[in-house]
């Protein structure tokens, strides 16, 4: 294996590494394809590898696809229902041209996945060198080795040294498959630790999480492939025209690949019929509407095609889509719609719970980009940001006006927004969002961005996709309801039909259906939390203690979280769970927790869960303890309507301690029931609504936005939930090492004797998890805390830090045994994470607290069953 990797570096010099002294050649009018994983996936965002050979090849009207994904493998093709298989697309596109990036995926399987690799590449290498795709003869075939880890000056990103020596295995292993199927091979392996050294030298990183590349490794790199592929230096000419018109095809072809709703566009729903406009046809499918759109955005593409071209030969040629061939108009099948009132006419038709009022924050009467709103949440600056949706269900191919991340605030302090600021336009289904340190992260499948504003005046100016390979196969399903956990994690909700899969420092994970995932922000960390038969996991609340509320809209069915065992290997999911709390109708688009000193007594904690037909309000429920888990009742309604159009979706609380909440107000509510392109989807209306309670002051907003460490840890002690997350938010735009500090400090000078101080301690180890520092001493202190609530959500960090403390396992045995069921219960969750026998011992142990252990507490046997479901193979 020396000897060969050996020859790999010789690979890397330019001029021999794939073809000898024979380049790539390329063809008037070839079509020249990419498949493979996120490193190829990426590519087409940036452009520079196809502006590079567009500019070498000027005439010859060369056409790029970019087929590949995050999370693919050679052997696997992970798509959401009937959308083609890997044949099926190099067909459709005409691949005269493979460029195939495989290995980084399959490399985590190490030395053990090998010769199954091998035997894999060999079978779909021998397989497309025998397919005519492009009618014009067998493909020409390049093959890329995965590039390497880089090492990153950042404590908060993995080593990638055991990355990349399995990388460099599955290198080696290309290039031995490659030269017996005689298909040249280019090693990036060597060629990118070479770069990641020149670049380390000018104080710069080429990723920005080890694995994935920036624009500007992008950049970087794709010299080197030029070289490599045609023997000689790039061209140096002006090429600031023709990568903006690369990347202008790239966002056409993007949106018709990775389309948007695509369970409509070729999956089950697409059979679904609606009557037509059409006399000729009565009835119309999602599929026959959806594939003309189809054939709208290949149209499109190839008019950019078309202008590439021309820019390459020196000139230019304006982009026209009139020939976009048009598309069916159907009939709405629903003739009872009611006429829309007004924001404020619509109060008169609400009853609100004894005690609370409401105005009108904000509609679209005076800011007309307040269309659909389906995420909201308070910054750091006390400012009301929302994720309009206009385009709902998806932008159509001849939109010119995409969907918003809206800024609202009140400047004159009545209640009601005067002004507005677009950070974000030219969206796509924006289906969730959430603060992190300076800046926002915005999901927007299949992408999840991370978005900033450098330059003060209010609107995004950099970006960079942080994850790729969140499906969008419907969607009402795509990853949703983005809310921290205390520890600083995200967690996005995906709905069924979906097909998800990402690409982590940890190696590929991958998703059927329906699945909640936790995601470190600052560390890379991507993993399935919740695995469930979800259909819409819409809903997601973390209580004061930790303790989540899961719901599911479609069933409105709600959970308490900790009872799901904390890791099930893909592609396991949870059985059915009883649900923690009875409710009344369905659906749930989204849900709150009431935690403001403005309300009463008895509105503290309570669950608030928003519903839009059945009944169209909001429930509120009071929560209880029961056992290890938690029980709801029913109360009355926090706010209800008569009015049909009535469509609460998102509900929080704001900084003064006031209720506010969003009307997707609309005439129609669903996918399966409507066409999607019913005429009767709303595309202009839009409320906020605010409740306060009738003769209680509002609270003072604490200030958070560019306090002091020494301030913001202060307002940890504060009782609203809200106000202590948005303090680790603002905490977060600070380093560890001024943090850490301060924090230590400030424990020390709490009061032990304050009723609420050994929550005050759960915070100061909540910090350190934000932060991605680990203080064992901390954890062990708040693991033997006199408080069961502190000792339960303790366990929670011990089992995310069981990869960075000494002995956890012996930590865990003692939790197991605590006297409190939820300790216990948080016990067994975690020891699912840990594949030994020792672990299912210690989840076992949980047992010998039972009361009786032949009908131990309900979520204590559910999450068992499960642990020992996954640890049983180690147990024996």
């Amino acid at each position: 294996m020396k000897k060969l990797t050996g020859s790999l570096v010789l690979l890397a010099l330019p001029l021999a590494n794939a073809f000898g002294t024979q380049p790539l050649t390329l063809n008037k009018g070839d079509h020249i394809c990419y498949v493979g994983n996120a490193l190829a996936d990426r590519m087409q965002h940036d452009g520079w590898l196809e502006t590079l050979i567009y500019a070498k090849f000027p005439k010859h009207e060369l056409v790029f696809r970019n087929l590949a994904v995050s999370g693919d493998e050679v052997a696997t093709w992970h798509r959401s229902e009937n959308f083609g298989s890997r044949d099926d697309w190099l067909t459709k596109t005409k691949a005269a041209v493979i460029f195939a990036f495989y290995g980084f995926n399959e490399s985590f399987r190490g030395r053990d996945g090998l010769d199954k690799f091998k035997g894999d590449l060999d079978e779909f290498l021998k397989g497309a060198k025998a397919t005519d795709y492009s009618g014009k003869g067998a493909p020409r075939i390049v093959l890329f080795s995965p590039i390497a880890n880089e090492k990153i000056n950042d404590p908060d990103l993995p080593d990638p040294k055991a990355n990349n020596a399995n990388i460099e295995l599955y290198a080696a292993a290309m290039a031995e498959v490659a030269k017996a199927n005689a298909v040249p091979f280019i090693d990036l392996f060597n060629v990118s630790q070479r770069l990641y050294v020149e670049a380390a030298k000018q104080g710069r990183s080429l990723t920005f999480n080890t694995f994935l590349l920036t624009e500007a490794g992008n950049q970087a790199l794709a010299p080197e492939i030029f070289k490599a592929l045609f023997n000689e230096p790039p061209p140096k000419g002006n090429l600031e025209k023709l990568r903006p018109a690369v990347r202008d095809k790239n966002v056409e072809w993007h949106a018709r690949y990775r389309t948007v709703d695509g369970y409509n566009v070729y999956g089950g729903r697409s059979k679904l019929t609606f009557p037509s406009a059409g006399k000729e046809s009565p009835m119309i499918s999602n599929f026959q509407v959806m594939q003309e759109e189809m054939s709208q955005r290949d149209v499109k593409t190839a008019n950019r095609d078309k202008r590439i071209w021309a820019v390459a030969q020196g000139g230019d040629l304006k982009v026209s889509d009139a020939n976009v061939p048009p598309v069916e108009t159907i009939e709405s099948n629903k003739i009872d719609v009611s006429p829309y009132l007004g924001g404020e006419e619509a109060i008169r038709h609400m009853t609100l719970a004894k005690g609370c009022q409401v105005n009108l924050f904000a509609s679209e009467e005076r800011f007309p980009e307040l269309v659909n709103p389906v995420q909201m949440a308070f910054d750091t600056k006390g400012r009301l940001w929302v994720a309009a949706w206009p385009s709902y269900p998806e932008r159509t191919p001849t939109s010119t006006t995409g969907d918003s991340l809206l800024v609202f605030e009140d400047t004159n302090g009545d209640g009601k927004a005067d002004k507005v600021t677009h950070f974000l336009d030219d969206l796509n289904c924006p289906t969730g969002f959430q603060f992190y340190k300076d800046g926002v992260l915005v999901m927007q499948a299949p992408d999840l961005w991370f978005v900033r504003d450098t330059d003060g005046d209010g609107k995004a100016d950099w970006k960079e996709r942080v994850l790729m390979g969140m499906d969008s196969a419907d969607s009402h399903h795509t990853a949703n309801s983005m809310v921290f956990d205390p520890g600083g994690a995200t967690y996005l909700s995906d709905g069924v039909f979906h097909r998800t899969q990402v690409e982590t420092p940890d190696g590929p994970v991958r998703n059927i259906d329906a699945c909640i995932y936790r995601f470190e922000p600052r560390t890379y960390k991507f993993e399935r939390y919740v695995p469930y038969g979800f259909a819409n996991a819409h809903g997601r609340v973390f209580d004061y203690w930790g303790n989540d509320i899961i719901t599911d809209a479609t069933g409105n069915n709600s959970y308490f979280g900790p009872a799901f065992s904390g890791h099930l290997d893909y592609p396991a999911k949870h059985p059915k769970l009883n649900e923690f709390w009875q409710r009344p109708s369905r659906p749930c688009p989204g849900t709150g927790l009431i935690s403001s000193r403005h309300f009463p007594d008895d509105f503290q904690g309570n669950f608030l869960n928003c519903n839009v037909i059945g009944f169209q309000g909001i429930f509120r429920v009071r929560v209880s303890e029961e056992g290890s888990g938690l029980k709801g009742e029913t109360l009355e309604d926090l706010v209800k309507s008569d009015d049909p159009n009535f469509r609460p979706v998102g509900v929080d609380v704001a900084p003064d301690g006031s209720i506010y909440f969003l009307d997707w107000s609309n005439q129609l509510i669903g996918h399966m029931q409507h066409h999607i392109r019913d005429p009767h989807r709303d595309h202009t209306h839009g409320r906020v609504y605010r409740i306060t309670y009738e003769g209680r002051p509002l609270l003072k907003p604490p200030g958070i936005d560019g306090q002091s460490v020494e301030n913001l840890l202060d307002r940890l002690r504060e009782p609203e939930n809200n106000t202590r997350t948005r303090a680790k938010i603002e905490l977060g735009k600070h380093s560890a090492g001024e943090v850490i500090p301060a924090v230590k400090k400030w424990m020390a000078k709490l009061d032990s004797n304050d009723p609420h101080y050994e929550h005050h301690m759960l915070e100061a180890l909540w910090v350190h998890q934000w932060l991605n520092v680990v203080d064992q001493a901390l954890l062990e202190r708040t693991l033997r805390s006199p408080d069961y609530h502190a000792r339960a959500a303790a366990t929670r960090v011990l089992c995310y830090w069981r990869d960075r403390i000494t002995d956890p396992l012996a930590l865990l045995e003692v939790q197991a045994k605590d006297d409190n069921p939820r300790v216990r219960l948080e016990a067994v969750r975690a020891c699912s994470f840990f594949k030994t026998a020792k672990a299912a011992e210690v989840a076992l142990a949980v047992l010998d607290k039972e009361s009786d252990p032949n009908k131990p507490d309900y979520y204590i046997k559910y999450c068992l069953d499960e642990t020992m479901k996954q640890l049983d193979k180690y147990a024996k």
